[in-house]
């Protein structure tokens, strides 16, 4: 049992807790939870570290067998974790790597649907999205490279899963890739407060992406001038617009229901 926090597997794992760099470095990020580990691909589980109450319980130890495991002290799991209840239980996973192509492939035979995000700064918000994603049925996600880390532990909860599912590619060149969607024949839907049309008056059931910019900015000039339609989602009150991961799934519900 590991019962110091000097230990140097729990050094590296504070390392790979707080910083992206070192995840990026190792190709690995942190899952934490039960329902998280359940799903996590056993080919991209690399380890997994519990705590010594979370060892104690005999169906625990089931799901551990044939796994490389380390028990650590309460305390120590504590210092690893990153949330205020720990479940007692942290997996080192491989990280995925997607091609462009991968966004817009669609196993059930619809047009691809995607969402294209600018500039996304909270960890919530970009892991809501991609649950509520996978639940609409987008293929895939295109992200700025200025959007906060997807492996950030903020963002990996509360994917709640769908980071394992997912397909998403951080663009270096991102309104170049835009403008390639929109001549490959995608229709390209931004977000925006200058819309023209409600969100509901719009077509979606052809290749479709929507564009999200970020929390407090919104989409820049540039992203926003690359799309065919500016697309608004009517509001009452003193509220000019929706949170970035609501407003997201207005959307993406909105394409589901047309294509039934």
């Amino acid at each position: 049992m590991i019962t110091s926090s000097a230990n140097g597997q729990i050094k590296n794992m504070l390392l790979l807790k707080k910083k992206a760099k070192e995840r990026n470095a190792r190709d690995v990020f942190l899952v934490e939870g039960i329902k998280m580990f359940r799903e996590v691909p056993k080919d991209r589980l690399q380890k997994v570290f519990v705590s010594a109450g979370f060892y104690e319980k005999p169906e625990h130890k089931a799901l551990l067998q044939g796994l490389e495991f380390e028990v650590v002290s309460d305390a120590v799991f504590d210092s690893i974790s990153d949330t205020r209840t720990p479940q007692g239980i942290i997996c080192v996973v491989r990280q995925f790597h997607y091609r462009l192509e991968d966004l817009t492939k669609c196993a059930s035979g619809q047009p691809p649907l995607c969402m294209i995000l600018e500039n996304l700064q909270d960890p919530g918000n970009l892991g809501t999205i991609f649950r509520t994603a996978e639940g609409a049925g987008v293929t895939g996600i295109l992200l700025s490279r200025d959007c906060v880390d997807l492996y950030n532990p903020k963002v990996i909860r509360s994917t709640m899963g769908s980071v394992y599912r997912m397909p998403f590619y951080y663009a270096e060149n991102f309104y170049q890739v835009i403008e390639q969607w929109k001549q490959q024949g995608i229709g390209l839907y931004a977000a925006h407060l200058k819309g023209k049309n409600t969100y509901d008056k719009e077509d979606y059931r052809k290749p479709s992406a929507f564009l999200i910019g970020n929390e407090s900015q919104g989409l820049t000039d540039q992203a926003a001038g690359l799309s065919d339609h500016y697309i608004r989602i009517p509001m009452s009150g003193q509220v000019e617009s929706l949170n970035a991961a609501i407003a997201s799934a207005v959307l993406m519900y909105e394409a589901r229901r047309q294509r039934g």
